[in-house]
């Protein structure tokens, strides 16, 4: 029997979502989702999607990731889909940050392991979550291919002129001080999509992706390769986020501690967790800023505002920076849901190609479509993003390699 199937794990701080998929035909054969690991009150919430399957929760204390895979195990294995099958080809994870030497999903071992933990510093939030998950999965199944696909690798083909900072460049190097970007899964993913939506080879076509959720990133890809993105050492850098505030005068950074008294751990709180839109208006979710604008609010429209502007200012520069654009595309949570936004950010960007039917842009769907008039220019594109089905392609391939 031929191994077809890869588990893929996305290991947080606290959670780890997983999908079950058969590469055969890209299958999902089984979702889930543990959270508040850690805590009295964790949450095991687990579908099955074979055979009409019912989600089913479990509640109760879970105390760290090895008490959460061993009950993703279980579930599993109640649907006859356990980590013991002989079906099972490979385990993929996803880990965030792996700087400049992780190009392509690669087979963790023990240098691997010792690179990823090398990177905590540039991706202190991350990389150790990711760690985790790892070691507890090989636990599970030290006989297993584990295969770790990164984040940041999608950017690596960026040119030094995109991914390096300004600053003397022996201090960058010494302390990998570059751009690395971000929802390198998702950009690679969306991007394909838009390609194969506009039946065109990715070759071909040069595509501004737009993933938009809580984080929040831009990308130009050239021929399917990114030759620019918004996100740089960590994902603090670019577009207004939910909790984040993207780009900013670093010299922000110096005035409030010299005048503010903050220390750098005050500082870090702030930008990465009480800025963006919940720091302008209280609110990240665009749904309920929506609403808010709906009724008048102006805190709520002056956060709307300036999420537009800092976007617009992306879309315009990426168009500079590939010349030829033959299509944008919106993902993720916001882009997929949020008409109002998709709206706004190419309002006023005819010129440049762009234009947005609005009957198309109200339609909601789960499949990639174009919401830009027939003839235009610039194709405009809804593509849900899948980045565990290209974890787990990524994966696959690899190990049947």
């Amino acid at each position: 029997m031929t191994a077809t199937r890869v588990l893929v794990l996305n290991s947080g701080s606290s959670s780890v979502k997983y999908q079950l998929l058969d590469m055969r035909d890209s299958t999902r054969l089984a979702v889930g989702l543990v959270e508040r690991i850690g805590e009295q009150g964790s949450r095991l919430k687990h579908t099955p999607l074979t055979d009409g399957g019912e989600t089913r929760e479990r509640t109760g204390a879970i105390a760290d990731h090895a008490a959460a895979l061993k009950a993703v195990a279980e579930e599993l294995a109640k649907d006859g889909l356990g980590l013991d099958s002989p079906e099972l080809a490979a385990i993929g994870h996803r880990v965030v940050h792996g700087g400049q030497s992780f190009t392509e999903p690669t087979v963790i071992d023990d240098t691997v392991l010792a690179e990823i933990e090398r990177l905590i510093p540039v991706a202190p939030l991350h990389n150790p979550a990711n760690l985790t998950g790892i070691r507890t999965a090989q636990a599970l199944r030290p006989d297993l291919p584990q295969v770790a696909v990164f984040d940041t690798a999608f950017h690596t083909t960026m040119p030094e002129s995109a991914a390096r900072y300004a600053i003397d460049v022996e201090t960058a190097d010494a302390h990998r001080v570059r751009r690395y970007g971000f929802h390198g899964t998702s950009h690679a993913y969306v991007s394909r999509a838009t390609a194969a939506l506009l039946g065109r080879a990715p070759e071909d076509v040069n595509v501004i992706v737009l993933h938009l959720g809580n984080g929040a990133s831009a990308s130009a890809v050239r021929g399917g390769r990114c030759v620019d993105t918004s996100m740089g050492l960590t994902p603090l850098e670019g577009l207004v986020m939910g909790t984040r505030s993207g780009d900013m005068d670093p010299a922000v950074i110096f005035h409030l501690m010299r005048v503010g008294g903050m220390s750098t751990d005050d500082i870090d709180t702030l930008l990465n967790k009480k800025s963006g839109l919940i720091g302008l208006c209280g609110d990240n979710d665009m749904r309920e800023i929506s609403r808010r604008m709906d009724e008048g609010d102006e805190r709520a429209k002056l956060a709307f505002d300036i999420y537009i502007h800092r976007l617009k200012k992306y879309i315009g520069a990426y168009c500079a920076v590939l010349g030829r654009v033959d299509a944008i595309a919106f993902t993720a949570g916001v882009g997929e849901n949020a008409a109002r936004v998709r709206e706004a950010a190419l309002a006023g960007l005819e010129p440049l190609g762009p234009a947005v039917d609005a009957d198309l842009n109200a339609v909601r769907g789960d499949e990639p479509r174009l919401i830009s008039p027939t003839g235009a220019r610039v194709a405009v594109a809804v593509v849900p993003t899948d980045e565990e089905l290209e974890i787990a392609a990524q994966t696959y391939a690899l190990v049947d390699r």
